[in-house]
């Protein structure tokens, strides 16, 4: 990929400057977090309708080629989806290599990817969002069409066999992601049949997330101020103030308008989401578009189907503002400093502990097995031994109140 990238947005008939100065500034954040090096930007103001053949009109191709000029790009990044005639058309009238939003944001992922299941997931987006611009590139051959009762031509041939490579290659991709899916689902699996209730963290891409993950578990998670720092789900164990163990995970961050084929392909890697018992929505609240990502990370929950579960807002980076005044319901904290993070412990201690009860118990020392099972999914406190019997005040979640009755009924 060449180096010196300009990066350029065209505002919208229904866009207001606000929200196109975020896109072209979320555009230079994806650059960077791609490897360029952004030699600048350019916004236009709405004038006409997006030309069909170049995406921009020809007085503004006329500024983007001056400016590539003046700045030594070698790139033209565009916020917009560009066909593939637009791009050629671009790329020939400024001499540089054209690239639209989706594909940098494939290009990042590619390069994030560490798991064999990441870099699968990547590479079947990578491969539909080819599939989808398979442009005639062959229409020169489709002219030496003739003879009666011939249909189609040579260059009609080739394309087909394109699309056909390329399905080949989806489908076998798709068979090994069933097998990792297979793997990923035995391991979820053992987790449930432990204590552990699953916490994820969710937000915009850069609000904070591993930040905040490596601040809860001290885990040597990838911390870097890019967009999709973090690609492949973690998973670590965490310690409640109350004693209460659970699972925490960090999943991929998201963004507006996220490319859906990767909202498809990558829906396995954020099953994690959609086993958990909380969600930590993660708002990066220095932002002053913080609605625009909320709006857009609860659009990706919706898609998921994972917008019933219960969330917390968690309100990051407030170490950046002078006097935070935030919504009501939401946890202020700052991941980097570690202000709010006892407090935002307390409030996700609470929410589990309303999903809990306590309760007297006495069974026989003989059933060692399920005395084990309670304590490892619960807690057990006043815990006593008198002559042959086993008592203790216990707290489990209501779950597993309900499988002990029916553990206790099958050995009866």
């Amino acid at each position: 990929m060449p180096g010196r990238a300009l990066c350029a947005h065209r505002r919208a008939r229904d866009e207001d400057t606000l929200s196109a100065e975020t896109v072209l500034e979320e555009l230079t954040l994806l650059a960077d977090s791609a490897g360029l090096e952004v030699a600048g930007s350019r916004l236009f103001p709405h004038a006409a309708p997006f030309h069909p053949g170049t995406l921009f009109g020809p007085g503004q191709v006329e500024l983007l080629k001056e400016q590539i000029a003046a700045t030594g790009a070698d790139l033209l990044l565009v916020d917009h989806a560009t066909t593939p005639i637009q791009a050629a058309n671009l790329s020939k009238a400024l001499e540089v290599e054209v690239m639209d939003r989706t594909a940098l944001i494939l290009w990042i992922f590619a390069q994030r990817a560490r798991t064999r299941e990441g870099k699968l997931q990547v590479e079947l987006a990578r491969l539909e969002y080819q599939m989808g611009r398979l442009v005639r590139g062959w229409t020169h051959l489709e002219r030496q069409r003739g003879g009666i009762g011939v249909r189609g031509g040579p260059g009609e041939t080739q394309i087909e066999l394109d699309r056909r490579m390329i399905r080949d290659r989806m489908d076998r991709i798709k068979d090994d992601l069933g097998k990792v899916k297979r793997h990923r689902d035995n391991q979820r699996q053992g987790r449930k049949q432990r204590p552990l209730p699953g916490i994820a963290l969710v937000g915009y891409t850069n609000a904070g997330k591993s930040t905040l993950f490596h601040r809860l578990t001290e885990k040597g998670v990838l911390i870097a101020d890019q967009l999709f720092a973090t690609l492949d789900p973690t998973v670590c164990g965490l310690d409640l103030p109350s004693g209460q163990r659970i699972v925490l995970s960090d999943t991929v961050g998201f963004i507006r308008h996220l490319p859906h084929m990767l909202v498809a392909a990558f829906r396995a890697t954020l099953e994690e989401v959609l086993e958990a018992r909380l969600l930590l929505h993660v708002v990066d609240i220095s932002d002053p578009e913080w609605q625009r990502s909320v709006d857009a990370v609860e659009e990706v929950l919706r898609e998921l189907g994972a917008d019933e579960i219960p969330v917390l807002m968690v309100a990051n980076k407030i170490d950046r503002l002078p006097e935070p005044v935030l919504p009501e319901g939401w946890v202020g904290i700052s991941a980097l400093t570690g202000e709010g993070i006892e407090g935002l412990l307390q409030v996700v201690d609470a929410h589990l502990e309303e999903d809990r009860r306590t309760r007297p118990l006495s069974l026989p020392v003989a059933d060692g097995a399920t005395i084990a099972w309670i304590k490892s999914r619960g807690k057990v406190e006043q815990e006593q031994i008198e002559e042959l019997e086993w008592r203790g005040i216990v707290t489990l979640t209501v779950e597993d109140w309900g499988r002990l009755e029916r553990m206790l009924r099958g050995n009866d």
